[in-house]
């Protein structure tokens, strides 16, 4: 009986138990019957996100153009390849959507792909093992060309497939990678995702990255278990918008010269850095803009120079600093040029170490200050610092010149340069480029001031920004006067002084000279600072450099080139791979530019007739020439014409030397005569001649007046001009010695 009872109430108690269960339970689906939901996650919604696939659509980046139009950077369609490997995905469908023979598909890809067989089976066969729905195959199919994606699909694999991605890509190689930059995939996270997105690294891909960049937009639709869409697939599209356009002032034609005349001076020189900057002085556009080394934006591996030098690489300048102390001094009235100095050397005061010219402090005797410019004198400049214009006052127009900041180029990476103008020697020597730091952007732009009546520019890089989709301009850059440190009358003065530098017969940059255009400009030799103090020594360890402009009368191009550490031979010296740079740029630039050549008026002017000479008198021939202008020598001293090497009726110029040879012969001074000229002379005196090197005559092995005759032995050597001092300095420059560092 007790036993029935604990039965009973064992029995009862189950039943409610499993009654409550029950109550709780059936509660529960009612519930979640009636409201959709559970635990607040809405059922409908959790079914639809299940059976819901959402893709990004990737935005376009904008593309960068130069500034007529030449594409310089864009988004170029690649592809991933993808195997589906789950054979049930094949089941609806008549042909097979998966990898069926993963042996024959891998021997088949792999020679396409240029890869090994297991490269292709290895990632298959894990797939199969692993029950995946998909395997990609890493790198080698993560890029896969338009052109290889085509030849794949032709041979119709069952479950090979691609999906389209873009990678970045630069059409011109290294053409002007530092202003450019390079931009890449990369993973970044996006609304609690991580995502792959191409990003700006450097150059203006990185400056202009959120106006490049767009905005994605999506789709999304419902779709079965094999991710087909459904009937009603519920599909949602959001439009991205693809960024912007950007076009820049570079222009490829004058690019392109850039770029190759300095890869010629870097395979022939291997020097150090290059670097070169091409400006429109009227607008303060940069037409080109080059560094060496460089690198291929399409592959940044082994860069060996990631810095843009022209814009993030101060530097003593050296003696185109000149060019603004004379201008300086010009504006301040307290200059003038026929005005003598003692040249070689200087000293304020005992305390004070002494300034040197450039040829080891010889100097050339008492000679004006405009010769001083034209020699690059040293101590010149000082004297119009210390003396004329007073060191506080020269200060004054660094700061208007903007020495003292950046110039704010819409470039990543601008350093600016330092003034050193603590001591007084400091003080002294930044009137000739020494110790005070700057950019050549910032010579560029301060020398837009000299080249422009004395209104310095902005200098810039961005032309416009457009919109990709409507063509629609966004921003337009304007050309902007930032500054007004000398006036037009110093401008123009100063303009002449450059021009001395080229074409006087006391100028240092003679090889600078272009065929059709006036140019002129400054050239400096930067001393290299020692890392244990002081200044590294060698003919080589200079930066050389030359701020010229064209034409002289009134610039429409400026151009700024320097050459860091170059390997010179004993023949050669720092101005050779400097002005093999510029000539080459700026007159085929101007060219292209349709800039009208200012010399072919000079040609025009002075074609002359040849009358008849042959048997005439000596001193009527000789006068009627020089009255036309023309260059004569006479050979001997007879009283008649017996030949020359013109002939009555030809058309010459005054550049040409007319050669009179007379009935008594003795042989003539023929120093800076060039080689054309002295095979001339050997060809009317019959003479055996032999040169040695290039150039300008320096020697003769026949003096002066000596008496001639016919098959007499001559030898002639050659040097080209300025080279004789440049080889006694080791630098053409510029710079005081190194002992003059030390205060």
């Amino acid at each position: 009986m007790r036993k029935n009872k604990t039965t009973h109430f064992m029995t009862g108690i189950l039943i409610i138990f499993f009654s409550t269960i029950f109550i709780i339970l059936a509660g529960r689906f009612m519930y979640i019957q009636a409201t959709g939901e559970i635990d607040g996650v809405s059922l409908k919604e959790f079914a639809e996100q299940k059976r819901t696939s959402s893709y990004t659509l990737k935005a376009e980046r904008g593309k960068i153009f130069d500034k007529n139009g030449m594409t310089l950077a864009y988004d170029m369609p690649v592809y991933r390849m993808y195997a589906i490997v789950r054979e049930e995905y094949s089941e609806n469908s008549d042909d097979p959507k998966h990898v069926v023979d993963p042996k024959k598909t891998a021997e088949i890809l792999a020679p396409i792909l240029d890869v090994d067989e297991s490269t292709i089976l290895k990632p298959i066969k894990s797939g199969i093992e692993n029950d995946r729905f998909q395997v990609e195959f890493g790198k080698v199919g993560n890029e896969v060309s338009q052109h290889v994606k085509e030849q794949i699909e032709e041979l119709d694999l069952p479950g090979i497939n691609f999906a389209e991605h873009s990678r970045r890509y630069y059409p011109n190689g290294t053409f002007a990678s530092h202003i450019i930059g390079f931009a890449r995939e990369e993973e970044i996270e996006k609304d609690g995702q991580f995502i792959n997105e191409i990003k700006g690294i450097a150059g203006m891909e990185h400056e202009m990255n959120d106006l490049l960049e767009g905005k994605d937009g999506y789709i999304s639709y419902q779709r079965d278990k094999y991710n087909k869409k459904l009937l009603n697939p519920n599909e949602i599209i959001k439009q991205p918008e693809n960024g912007d356009n950007v076009y820049l002032t570079i222009d490829q034609k004058i690019q392109t010269l850039v770029e190759d005349v300095l890869t010629q001076v870097e395979e022939e020189y291997n020097p150090e850095r290059i670097t070169a900057i091409v400006m429109n002085p009227k607008t303060g556009e940069v037409l080109a803009m080059g560094n060496r080394p460089s690198y291929n934006p399409n592959n940044p591996a082994n860069v060996k120079n990631w810095y843009n030098d022209a814009v993030s690489t101060p530097f003593e300048p050296g003696s185109t600093m000149k060019i603004f102390t004379w201008a300086s001094a010009i504006e301040e009235g307290v200059y003038n040029g026929d005005e003598g100095f003692a040249s070689g050397s200087y000293q304020v005061n005992e305390k004070i170490t002494p300034i040197h010219d450039h040829n080891k402090g010889k100097g050339w005797g008492t000679i004006s200050f405009d010769e001083g410019f034209a020699r690059s004198s040293n101590v010149a400049a000082s004297k119009l610092v210390w003396e004329k214009l007073g060191t506080e006052k020269f200060l004054e127009y660094l700061h208007a010149f903007d020495f003292d900041k950046k110039t704010d180029i819409d470039l990543p990476g601008e350093v600016a340069g330092q003034i050193l103008y603590n001591w007084p020697l400091e003080k002294i020597t930044t009137s000739f480029g020494q110790g005070s730091t700057l950019t050549p952007i910032q010579q560029v732009k301060a020398a837009t001031a000299i080249a422009n009546g004395g209104k310095m520019l902005q200098p810039y890089v961005v032309d416009r920004i457009v919109d990709s989709t409507t063509g629609q301009i966004l921003e337009q850059k304007e050309p902007t006067v930032v500054g007004q440190p000398i006036s037009e009358e110093t401008a123009t003065k100063v303009l002449s002084l450059m021009d001395s530098v080229v074409n006087s017969e006391h100028g240092t940059g003679e090889k600078y000279k272009l065929d059709d255009y006036s140019t002129g400009g400054k050239s400096g030799t930067a001393e290299i600072p020692n890392p244990n103090g002081g200044y590294l020594t060698g003919r080589n360890n200079y930066i050389f450099s030359f701020l010229g402009m064209a034409p002289i009368d009134d610039p429409q191009l400026v151009m700024y080139v320097s050459v860091k550490q170059p390997e010179l031979e004993p023949h050669e010296v720092g101005s050779d791979p400097l002005s093999f740079i510029y000539r080459n740029v700026m007159q085929n630039s101007l060219h292209y530019l349709n800039i009208n050549p200012d010399k072919e008026k000079e040609d025009s002017l002075i074609k002359t007739e040849i009358p008849k000479i042959i048997d005439k008198s000596t001193e009527d021939v000789k006068q009627k020439l020089v009255d036309s202008g023309l260059n004569v020598t006479v050979v001997g001293d007879g009283d008649k014409i017996i030949s020359a090497n013109v002939h009555e009726g030809d058309m010459v110029i005054t550049q040409e030397r007319i050669i009179l040879v007379t009935n008594q012969l003795k042989m003539p001074d023929i120093a800076n005569w060039s080689k054309r000229d002295v095979l001339q002379l050997a060809d009317l005196l019959e003479l055996k001649v032999e040169t040695f090197g290039n150039g300008y005559v320096t020697s003769q092995s026949i003096e002066k007046n000596a008496e001639i005759s016919k098959g007499e032995y001559l030898a002639v050597e050659l040097s080209p001009p300025g080279q004789d001092e440049n080889e006694e300095n080791n630098k053409e420059n510029e710079n005081t010695d190194t002992e003059e560092q030390a205060e």
